[in-house]
Parts: structure tokens; sequence; C-alpha cells
């Protein structure tokens, strides 16, 4: 059995965040009494709980709910919403990828768009009963399972993606221009039009210099999860009983060699992966900062000397951004998994601040409004070819993800997580779908100890609920960017492209 360094509670809560204006930690860190404090003086909300609870009841009853393959969307069914108010422009835009999932989900294909649409402050529960809809497992003759939002999260906001994201599968998009959406949608055609990728899997992880945060991502999640992947292949093969899945080439770029020279080549041209794992810090930026919209969860890389030696701002060398791609850039056809703050996007309020910084009594703004990365969405409008999907995390990345107290590290919904997509069987959305599951068991057990707490005394143990309530937000603010119904498309080395087509 592995051993584990004993950590203090305060260890086990970091995130994995730099401030890019001063090159200092984006707040200081909290401690668990002071999230406990702030646990237990949230409100939750009841609905919210409600299909939280249902969840965890589908799990342990996996008979209660409508069974279908997630690898068939004539039975899962899929479907596109925007706002009510959305140019039509963008439907014209995505022409190419809607009749794709027309003709694969068939009846089961909807749009929800004008009076269908999303509406200002609905909420998940509204817009489902709108359409037909009540709590619990998806009915996909009325919702579809797999949903692709479209839209920034000022039009439909991050938290009805969070709300339906429990039962359902759910992606969003939001380009500046346009043509990025048409970009997007041909680049998802050309993926499913036959065209193979070899097998290759890329692991990276910065561990920067007297940094915790990285240190811990880089021996704790990136080195072991890149080993237990590659380890597991003979196991997916048998339990498959499919004697044609490809054989993957898994590569581990792991501290020192984990340079933005390196990733650049790992983000264009033919060194590009089918599947890309990250984990860094993710720079972030104070609100006004003109540097903030453009390069919020850009990622950190080992050029970065760390915190007892650079105490300077972040240079645009240290960290990896959507500017760093070039036009002629291809990804098509790959998925990337970005374990960093903000590497997905930024909420307008503070998740973090209320009850705990005394002097600001309210949720403090921490950008103008929510946003999307523009690293993940200049991935995946690139004008040559772009990614499928890339996963991310809105607000800050803990290590609670994957490293609990005194167990130590907690890899398996990570494993579940590629085992499903490394076998091309299923969609980015379904393999993602284990995060939801860990987000629907600690919300529920944390629930029931403030339960405890609030009605019959109970004394709280600060560290734990610390956890808990650190967990919670963690595991619900991983999202994904692009179309959930999208997967890999893999191949033997035979039988994969030697080049990467190119969008005409």
């Amino acid at each position: 059995m592995e051993a584990y360094p004993e950590m203090s509670a305060d260890e086990t809560l970091v995130f994995n965040g730099i401030d890019g204006a001063s090159g200092g930690y984006l707040l200081p860190e909290m401690t668990p009494s002071q999230v406990s404090a702030l646990a237990q003086g949230r409100s939750r909300d009841p609905a919210d709980l409600d299909e939280l609870k249902q969840r965890r009841f589908d799990l342990k009853n996996p008979h209660a709910g409508v069974e279908a393959d997630a690898r068939d969307l004539a039975e899962t069914g899929w479907g596109v919403v925007l706002a009510y108010n959305a140019d039509p422009a963008l439907q014209e835009a995505l022409a190419p990828l809607l009749s794709l999932r027309k003709e694969q989900a068939g009846t089961r294909f909807k749009v929800f768009a004008g009076v269908d649409g999303y509406r200002p402050g609905e909420s998940k529960n509204e817009f489902l009963e709108r359409h037909g809809m009540g709590p619990g497992p998806a009915n996909p003759d009325k919702v579809p399972y797999y949903l692709l939002i479209v839209g920034d999260p000022v039009a439909i906001p991050y938290r009805f993606q969070y709300q339906i994201d429990v039962q359902y599968a759910v992606g969003r998009i939001h380009f500046d221009q346009i043509e990025e959406y048409a970009h997007y949608a041909q680049s998802v055609v050309q993926a499913e039009s036959g065209f193979r990728l070899a097998p290759r899997a890329a692991f990276f992880g910065a561990g920067n210099s007297d940094d915790r945060a990285t240190t811990m991502s880089a021996d704790y999640l990136v080195k072991p999860l890149a080993e237990n992947v590659a380890a597991a292949q003979a196991k997916w093969f048998a339990r498959a009983n499919n004697p044609g899945l490809p054989e993957w080439q898994v590569e581990t770029i792991l501290k020192d060699e984990a340079t933005k020279a390196r990733l650049g080549s790992l983000l264009g041209g033919d060194q590009a992966p089918a599947l890309l794992f990250s984990a860094s810090h993710g720079v972030g930026f104070p609100n006004g900062d003109s540097r903030q919209i453009p390069h919020q969860g850009a990622l950190i890389c080992q050029d970065w000397p760390g915190p007892q030696i650079w105490r300077e701002p972040i240079p645009r060398d240290f960290y990896f951004s959507a500017e760093d791609l070039e036009q002629n850039d291809n990804l098509l056809g790959t998925v990337a998994f970005f374990f960093a703050c903000y590497s997905a996007g930024t909420p307008q309020l503070d998740e973090f601040a209320t009850q705990i910084w005394r002097d600001q009594p309210e949720r403090r703004n921490i950008a103008p409004h929510d946003f999307i990365a523009s690293l993940p969405r200049r991935m995946l409008s690139l004008p040559k070819g772009g990614a499928l999907a890339v996963v991310g995390h809105v607000e800050r990345a803990w290590g609670v993800s994957f490293f609990w107290g005194r167990a130590g590290a907690q890899l398996r919904v990570f494993e579940d997580c590629f085992e499903r997509l490394m076998k091309g069987n299923y969609p980015v959305g379904y393999a993602l779908e284990v995060f939801n599951n860990r987000y629907a068991e600690i919300s529920s057990d944390l629930n029931d100890e403030l339960n405890e707490i609030k009605k019959f005394f109970k004394q709280p143990d600060d560290f734990k609920l610390a956890q808990m309530w650190v967990a919670n937000n963690d595991a619900r603010n991983y999202v994904i960017i692009g179309d959930p119904a999208v997967r890999l498309s893999v191949g033997s080395q035979a039988a994969a492209q030697s080049l990467r087509p190119v969008l005409a």
C-alpha cells in the first residue's frame, strides 16, 4: 500500500490558481475553520437538494429510471438550447452539426429556441416544466439527455448549466464571431465522417519549485493517473470483449519537461494527441484588469520559477493562452481536460468570499460578468480544425478533487472518466457523469451534516466540513466546453490517418 505524507488540514485545501497581476496566490488560503463557517452560513436551494437526492437514489437503484444506451443518440436524444432572443444566424452557422445530430437522434432531436428557448432568470426546473418534464431521469421524448447550450453565461447562466447537468449530459459553446460557430460545427462533422486519430494520450503536469499546489497535482494526480491508465488497458480489452480496441500510447510530461514550448507542441500541429490531460495553475487577474478576459484560466507552465523566487507579475512567457495558438494549428478530433483554476470559465461573483472576508459583507465581484475562458474557445474554433471538447473548471479548482485527507490520493473518478473516453465507446458528456455522481454524493452528505449541526446542535468538525464544502463546489464546477455528444475517434496505428484533415 502506498504511503501518503501526513498533511495538515490547510495543506489539503489548496487550489491550482495564481494571480497573474502580482505573482501571488489568488487569495490568502482559507483555514478549515473559515471554510466551515462559510458552509454553515450558506443556505442551500431546496430544489437543488431534491434533484441531487434523486440522482443519488437513481445511482443506488439503477432500474428506477429510463434505461438507454448512452452511445446511441436515437435512444438518448440530442438537443440544443439557445436564449429566447438568440440571433438566428447561430443556427445557420451550426447547420452542419444540427443536421448530423438530427440524422443520428431522429425524433428525439430537439431545438429549444425562440419561445421554447431559455428565458431570463429561468431555473432548470422552470425550463424543464415548460417542456413537460419534472425532476428525475431524462425522458428523451420530451427533453433529450445530451444538451448543447449555445450562448454566453450572461444570457444562459452557469447556475442553470450546473442545475440541469445533474441529470443530463450538458456542454456549452460560445464564440465572439459567427464564423467561429461554423468552424466548430464543421470540425465535429469532419471528425465523425470516418476520420481516425492515432491512439495517443498525453498527461502534462507542471510541478513548480516551492509550490504546494502544482507539486501535489503532479505527484498525486498526473503521474499516477497516467500510470494507472496505461496499466489498465488489458482489463479494458477483457471487459469489452473486443480485440479490435486500439492500444493507447500514453506519454507523461512532468515537472521540468512541462514547459510552455512543450505544451505548445501538444496544442497544435502533428504532436497534438487525441487526448490531453493537463494539471497546473490557471492564471487569474483582478476584476478590471485588461488581461482578464483574454488570459484568465491560461495554463501556467514549468517556466514559472515558483512563488518564493518569482514575486512579480506573471509574464506571458510563463503561461499558455489562447493567443499562443496559431491560425494554422489543427486540433481536429482532440479532447482536452484541464485541471486548473478558471480553465473553463469565471463567474462574476466570488464563490468563497461571504462571511470570510469581514471587510466584504457581500460576495465580491471578481469579474465584470460571467465569461468562458478564451483558451478552450479558441481551441474549438480553430479555422483549420478545432478540438471536439475541452473539460475544465469554472472558478477555483481544489486539491480535494484528487486528495482526501488521511485517505490520500483519490483517482477513481478520473480513471473511470478516462476509461470511458479512451475506449472510444462513450461521448464525453457520459464520461463526465462520474463527476456528477461524485457531486451528488458529496452534496447529499454535506446536507445531512449541516442538518445535524443546525437542527440537532452537533459540534462541527471544521476540517471535515471544510473538505465537504470545498469538494461540493469543486465537483459541481467541472463543465464541458463543446458538444457533450462528441467522442474520441481513434483507430489502430495502421488505421489512423498520418495527418489531420484541414477544413476547407
